[in-house]
């Protein structure tokens, strides 16, 4: 059983998530344990004071390191040394498919969720062993990147999805963005479905997806082509897509 740890000032908000959908099956079905705690429950003084004023000045607090240290601690007692310690940070790494595979393959998870201004460099330095970001954004805390990092970590989690091939026919597993989808009625609004996907014959329709799939990455997120494992078969279709593109061009 994979076992996740999340430190944050608000707990709460994870309640509904983790009681919904594919993670709720997956801790239902023992597949992963999900703790909560509370960073204030690390501190000592009475009025549970986790943040303080940057020294050198400057608006906003700034998380203590005590009690994330201690917080960490305190769980490395219990589940051993090795957990990596994840700060969720915009300065962090990007998320991406590959590092969720990497994360699902850790038997503890230790993620720290950062707020206000920032966290005390020392944190940082001497605490966390990787900082990880969900997008070139600012989020209000880390908690929302949190349970991003969680949700993309626990579908890939052997038992998790009902079909053992369904993450592995994800979009991004593939290096490609996923084909055009459809279901009934087969007109709608005037509307069709491509007569392809009606016509039964799996090979022409795998083509036809792969295709699409292709044609979408080109012109959407050509960065990904970059990654991908391609045959010779799918280099020509870059190819044919590319010469398309072209030609409407003139």
């Amino acid at each position: 059983v994979m076992r996740i740890d999340i430190l944050s000032l608000f707990p709460k908000m994870f309640d509904s998530p983790f009681s919904e959908s594919i993670i709720k099956r997956a801790i239902d079905r023992e597949l992963v344990s999900i703790f909560i705690h509370n960073i204030r429950d690390y501190t000592h003084d009475k009025h549970h004071t986790v943040d303080d004023y940057p020294y050198g000045g400057g608006s906003g607090m700034v998380l203590k390191p005590a009690p994330l240290f201690e917080a960490v601690e305190s769980l490395k007692e219990e589940i051993g040394d090795a957990a990596p310690v994840i700060l969720l940070t915009p300065q962090g790494r990007l998320l991406c498919h590959k590092m969720a595979q990497e994360l699902s393959t850790q038997p503890n998870l230790i993620l720290i969720c950062g707020h206000y201004e920032g966290v005390d460099e020392r944190v940082r330095k001497h605490l966390v062993t990787d900082e990880v970001s969900i997008g070139e954004y600012v989020l209000t805390g880390g908690e929302l990147a949190a349970m991003v990092v969680v949700d993309a970590v626990v579908r890939l989690l052997p038992g998790v999805l009902s079909s053992e091939q369904a993450s592995q026919e994800d979009s991004y597993a593939q290096g490609f963005l996923e084909y055009p989808q459809y279901t009934r009625p087969q007109v709608y609004r005037g509307w069709k479905v491509p007569s392809i996907l009606l016509s039964g014959n799996h090979q022409e329709i795998a083509r036809w997806r792969r295709e699409q799939a292709i044609q979408r990455t080109l012109e959407r997120r050509p960065d990904l082509l970059g990654k991908a494992v391609l045959s010779e078969e799918e280099r020509r279709v870059i190819e044919k897509v590319r010469q398309k593109g072209t030609e409407h061009e003139h």
